[in-house]
């Protein structure tokens, strides 16, 4: 067993327009896998950019909002999230402030029983 911390606050992320935005890296698996949460300040937005890989972005604390490529404002709060494919342009934020993990990697499938229609 290996305990550690994942609070700090590691750096700014200033891409794509970006503002507000905290990256803290917690895990890298073999290939693209990675897992980083991601701080929002309030008024805080993560810029229109298409996702390298598969993404899950899932609310831990706070609350926002998420966008796909048409641009339309979804809410979301704690113990919700998104998912991205490969390629596919999104953006995020909050007017509060919100904490996010975001699990990246190889083509993500949800396993819950119902994905929530949204």
């Amino acid at each position: 067993m290996q305990i550690f911390q994942f609070d700090r606050d590691e750096r700014d992320i200033p891409y794509h327009g970006s503002t507000g935005l905290l990256a803290t890296r917690i895990a890298a698996g073999e290939g693209p896998v990675r897992l980083t949460q991601l701080k929002v300040a309030p008024g805080g937005t993560i810029g229109t950019h298409p996702a390298t890989d598969a993404q899950l972005f899932l609310v831990i604390a706070g609350s926002g909002w998420v966008a796909g490529p048409d641009g339309v404002r979804v809410p979301l709060g704690v113990g919700e999230g998104a998912r991205w494919d490969a390629g596919e342009v999104h953006t995020s934020g909050s007017d509060s402030g919100l904490t996010a993990l975001v699990v990246e990697g190889a083509a993500l499938a949800l396993v819950e029983a119902e994905a929530a229609a949204r």
